[in-house]
């Protein structure tokens, strides 16, 4: 090693991204193909899905897409399929597909609830078990980084009956198979993030409106005084990504501005 900083080294390696078209899995994409991963990216939203893919390649980025969600065992394993022929193997998973339908639980019909846990849930272990397969058989270890949120640790907020759960689930799954795939030098974490600037809480963000007092009301729980950006996700994700959490495993990180400290 000729400086610390090759320990966040991800060139070459191949990465798939779920939920691509979404604020997490957009920023998760760009920045590993921007730090010279050879990325495969995957979305419900194929115009949305092209556009992430004709970002990475105006930067100069080696990209794939496979317009799926991981909604079956088709879908994954035709994602991971996907990234196995474009770019000749697999090092890197970062499952940010997923969804939420807020309402209270007198009111919330078991389908919707359903829903949440299928994408939440269903799909991360959908992706990790296709995911997974694949690099046990290469043998050669590899990273896999699953999106959770603040919520999976706080029941804080009505109407969230289904997604704090799911998201409590996805936080299980990371440290489960963190000691089933410890062995093979497989590490798996996740991110936790609170409220981050995206198309759905943009409404959050504006300056007024009914966004003002929810905004107001999340910052006086957040020591650093701000709602996230898309860059905040990106330091911890090339850490999970790369050598430098080669010992770290099975653990959540929570990139929330201190939010889960008070």
């Amino acid at each position: 090693m000729t400086s610390p900083l090759d320990l966040f080294d991800v060139s070459g390696r191949s990465a798939l991204v779920t939920g691509a078209t979404g604020a997490f899995g957009r920023a998760a994409a760009t920045a590993l193909a921007a730090a010279g991963a050879r990325v495969t990216i995957a979305g419900g939203n194929a115009a949305v899905l092209d556009e992430v893919a004709a970002e990475i390649a105006a930067g100069g980025g080696s990209v794939e897409s496979v317009a799926r969600r991981p909604e079956t065992e088709e879908d994954a394993e035709a994602m991971v399929a996907a990234a196995v022929k474009a770019h000749g193997g697999l090092d890197i998973v970062v499952t940010a597909s997923g969804t939420n339908k807020v309402a209270p639980i007198v009111e919330q019909s078991p389908e919707d609830w359903q829903a949440v846990m299928d994408a939440n849930v269903k799909g991360s272990w959908l992706v990790c078990r296709s995911a997974g397969r694949r690099m046990l058989e290469q043998g050669r270890g590899g990273k896999v980084v699953l999106v959770s949120s603040t919520r999976g640790k706080l029941g804080l907020g009505a109407g969230y009956s289904a997604y704090c759960p799911s998201k409590a689930a996805v936080n299980l799954l990371a440290q489960t198979l963190a000691c089933e795939w410890g062995p093979q030098g497989i590490t798996v974490n996740a991110i936790a993030p609170t409220v981050f600037r995206s198309d759905l809480t943009a409404w959050m963000y504006a300056e007024e409106g009914p966004g003002k007092a929810t905004r107001e009301g999340m910052l006086a729980r957040i020591p650093l005084g701000r709602l996230g950006e898309p860059e905040d996700f990106v330091g911890a994700l090339l850490y999970f990504s790369s050598r430098a959490s080669d010992f770290c495993t099975g653990q959540v990180l929570y990139v929330d501005g201190g939010y889960t400290a008070g």
